[in-house]
């Protein structure tokens, strides 16, 4: 198992080139089309399907990151620091919106 990192630099090698040429519109689609697939799993709770489809949404969502230069990685601890970003509290105490 690797990192968060070492996951987008994977879909980098293997993917950069066409990502580049089909732009971050439409690769940006490419990963609204797979969270409506995850969504359509969760539905069904087929939970290989979602396996699979979450798989997808990370690799699609790495994908865009790295047309836009985004460290997910980095991104994500900066603003998920180890607290809810709102309230600063670990767990979150934040009132819910149902």
């Amino acid at each position: 198992m690797g990192s968060l990192k070492e996951f987008q630099d994977l879909m980098k090698k293997i993917y950069y080139e066409r990502d580049l040429k089909r732009g971050s519109y439409k690769t940006a689609l490419w990963l609204v089309s797979e969270m409506g697939e995850f969504f359509d799993a969760l539905i069904r709770f087929n939970k290989p399907e979602l396996e699979k489809e979450a798989a997808d949404v990370l690799a699609w969502l790495c994908s865009i990151c790295n047309l836009l230069e985004i460290n997910l990685e980095e991104a994500a601890f900066k603003k998920y620091s180890g607290e809810c970003p709102k309230c600063h509290s670990t767990p979150c105490i934040c009132k819910e919106n149902i």
